[in-house]
């Protein structure tokens, strides 16, 4: 099996005697994950089972049975419920037995949504459970293999790799910038054969976003939900405007609104805030709204994925590409946060990265060759943060490396 960047830190944690909760999307790999590391589980349950999940749901009370029956032994059994949210009183039943003996069991609960649990007040058993998130595959976990790349790993400050004391034994497949942007980084997708993944895409988007999010929020009208998706799917990596999505889809805004925060919990999308740290007064506050995965962003728009699309508007993609791989870093790290900056005089940045009282600018560009003219917003803004800026970046496809002026890097993609 592949390795996933998140594995070492939570091989590590699972054996310690607390409630283990791994969150992410549907097919970022939470199932195979934890199936390579908990190899054999003593009770799997799969409640993604139509039929499982009713018997579950009638009778919660099976599970602590069930539980209960397997014999007690030198090391705890390890119980792993995979799609937990589906059936909150799973929670309950998971609470009531670790608490009267933590050390006979080790739960292990996967879910893609919080909706439920929010909507049922579950929680998250708080002072008994680690939370963890797993997202759509990285650079580090499918690295462009190039000798360039290798040379200047360090000059991006947001350090991001496997640890050098273990390497990973097996990466994800290769691939260039137009693969990557026409089918995004679902491990699935990637590791299946190029022709069978715009089919695969269309498939997640009709089957889990549209069908599967629509029964669990028990949304009744599906046109306009559908006319949303493919709406707020083209509009990614744009800043948030209900007012016209709700008037394209034919909706209210608050329906909107409510439509954006299910696909949040369901790990769909993710928002950017704009930047705040700057005394212009005529800075916009609006966020932006992305995918958490080019490919089933392509699927959910409609628009066939393949290499052959990426050309007709490189840009957008290119900047969301980046932006999606910047977002997973911060997540996984757990420290750092993102934003953008937009004013309506038109100063603009792609992306500014806070590391505690210091920024990292970004821009991004599809350009080839960057010139000073790319790093004009950069200058700007490190004159007004001279203190909090040690160096800029515009990322590009740039053959090597360049400096464009004092402190800004032009940086090759493949070198983030």
């Amino acid at each position: 099996m592949y390795n996933r960047w998140i594995e070492k830190s939570f091989s590590q944690n699972i054996h310690a005697p607390f409630v283990h909760i791994l969150f992410g999307a549907r097919q970022t790999g939470k199932s195979t994950l934890l199936k390579k590391l908990i190899p054999d589980a003593t009770l799997w349950l799969d409640l993604s089972d139509p039929a499982l999940r009713v018997e579950y749901t009638t009778h919660p009370e099976l599970f602590v049975s069930q539980c209960k029956a397997i014999p007690k032994s030198a090391s705890p059994n390890y119980i792993v419920v995979d799609e937990a949210q589906t059936v909150p009183a799973i929670f309950d039943a998971v609470q009531h037995l670790y608490d009267n003996d933590k050390s006979r069991w080790r739960f292990i609960l996967c879910g893609s949504s919080a909706r439920k649990m929010r909507d049922s007040s579950v929680n998250l058993l708080p002072g008994r459970s680690l939370l963890y998130n797993l997202y759509a595959l990285t650079m580090a976990e499918r690295p462009y293999r190039d000798a360039a790349a290798a040379k200047y790993t360090g000059i991006f400050p947001l350090k991001f790799s496997f640890d050098h004391d273990t390497p990973p034994d097996k990466l994800f497949p290769d691939a260039g910038l137009f693969e990557r942007l026409a089918y995004g980084e679902l491990p699935g997708i990637v590791s299946a054969p190029e022709e069978n993944r715009g089919h695969l895409l269309k498939t997640y988007s009709l089957v889990y976003i549209e069908e599967e999010i629509r029964r669990e929020a028990m949304i009744r009208n599906l046109t306009a939900f559908s006319r949303f998706l493919q709406f707020a799917a083209t509009e990614s990596g744009n800043m948030l405007n209900y007012a016209k999505i709700a008037k394209d889809a034919a909706v209210s805004i608050p329906t909107i609104k409510n439509y954006f925060q299910l696909l949040e919990e369901m790990f769909i999308v993710f928002r950017i805030p704009a930047f705040s740290g700057s005394t212009r007064k005529n800075l916009l506050s609006t966020e932006r709204m992305y995918f958490f995965d080019l490919g089933v962003r392509h699927a959910a728009a409609g628009i066939p994925a393949s290499k052959d699309m990426v050309p007709v508007n490189p840009g957008p993609l290119f900047e969301q590409w980046v932006v999606i791989e910047l977002w997973k870093r911060l997540k996984y790290l757990g420290n750092g946060n993102m934003h953008y900056l937009r004013s309506a005089s038109g100063f603009e940045i792609d992306c500014i990265i806070s590391l505690g009282d210091k920024y990292i600018p970004i821009e991004i560009k599809w350009t080839e060759h960057p010139d000073r003219h790319d790093a004009r917003h950069l200058e700007s803004f490190m004159k007004r943060h001279p203190k909090a800026v040690d160096k800029a970046f515009i990322i590009c496809r740039c053959r090597l490396p360049m400096e464009i002026s004092e402190n800004i890097i032009a940086l090759p993609w493949f070198c983030l």
